[in-house]
């Protein structure tokens, strides 16, 4: 009973890992990784090797650390009890936000709850020193991780947008501009819903031409799971062969670019893949002493972004038909 119970609750624990990685580089609390699809028709059953190689390492690290399980004893029990104070407080937001409970209610639930498991932590919590630090160390290296790309992220943002070029004013600049038009479609990945994409301004400075039709994408994560298919996609022709298209999608979805642009027919827009072109910008970050982050956060963000998936992969645009630009980026 023991061995199949260890069974079942390490499969449980890997497949909510593959989940909640997922969902965090959806949300933008990770660097992109390779995500693997291993069903054709279940779209939540992935595999994520970087995370399964974690994981193993892990195991192997605290069965050789640890020696024995009543060693681990310690440790089991401060991320158990923790865990079940965070579950009960997460049930007290869902019970105001999703169910619409009202405060006394979902007070008269939780609160029981919350002090029973409170007296389970402060008992665990004497064996902090012998070994039930793991866990929280565990917890704030990956808490420093997410923060770290989160806010890092933040500051890239930042940096760029002040580079970034009003489209009404990129618009009159090039209707005053003879610049040749080559035929097909070039779309351009553009974080910023509103600007010019960075990517297009440096093509312009090096190539000093423009595709008869320029397409602006931009992909929006929704902090639900599922976006909603009626308000998936907005197409607006802006001028001069120009289009702006916003994608929505929820942190469980997987981001698929040439797919949103197929349902853009449908709004006027057509395009042929084989005549359609992706342009990327690639950011190098470099670690400055500006105000920000720490010195060394800098540096750990700059790791995290030259081990990140590429977005060629990531957005599942072919290969052969992606075209990326370089630029640095200090913060």
């Amino acid at each position: 009973l023991a061995t199949a119970a260890a069974v079942i609750a390490s499969q449980a624990l890997i497949s909510g890992a593959y989940s909640l990685t997922m969902q965090a580089i959806q949300l933008g609390y990770l660097p992109r990784l390779a995500i693997e699809h291993t069903s054709e028709s279940e779209k939540g059953q992935i595999f994520i090797p970087k995370v399964n190689w974690a994981l193993m390492i892990a195991c192997v690290a605290l069965v050789i650390g640890f020696g024995s399980s009543s060693n681990l004893a310690a440790a089991y029990g401060i991320a158990v009890t923790l865990t079940m104070l965070i579950t009960t407080m997460l049930f007290y937001f869902a019970a105001r936000r999703l169910w619409n409970w009202g405060f006394w209610t979902a007070m008269a639930v939780v609160v029981p709850a919350f002090l029973i498991e409170l007296a389970f932590f402060g008992a665990n919590s004497l064996k902090i020193a012998h070994g039930g630090w793991f866990p929280l160390a565990v917890g704030l290296m990956i808490f420093t991780l997410m923060t770290t790309w989160r806010t890092g992220r933040r500051l890239l943002w930042q940096r760029v947008r002040t580079t970034a070029l009003p489209t009404t004013q990129f618009l009159d600049s090039i209707g005053r501009r003879e610049l040749p038009r080559v035929k097909g479609t070039a779309v351009y990945l553009a974080g910023n819903p509103e600007g010019v994409p960075i990517a297009l301004l440096h093509n312009l400075k090096h190539n000093k031409v423009l595709h008869e039709r320029v397409v602006f994408l931009t992909m929006v994560v929704q902090e639900t799971p599922r976006a909603d298919d009626d308000s998936r996609i907005t197409v607006k022709e802006l001028d001069q062969g120009f289009w702006r298209v916003r994608a929505t999608y929820g942190f469980m979805e997987e981001p698929n670019v040439p797919e949103m642009l197929r349902r853009c027919a449908d709004f006027g827009l057509k395009l042929r893949e084989a005549e359609t072109s992706f342009f990327l910008s690639r950011e190098t970050i470099i670690p400055t002493r500006k105000s920000g982050m720490a010195r060394w956060r800098e540096n750990l963000f700059a790791v995290m972004a030259r081990n990140s998936q590429s977005a060629t992969s990531f957005f599942q645009l072919p290969a052969s038909r992606v075209v990326e630009l370089g630029m640095q980026v200090e913060i």
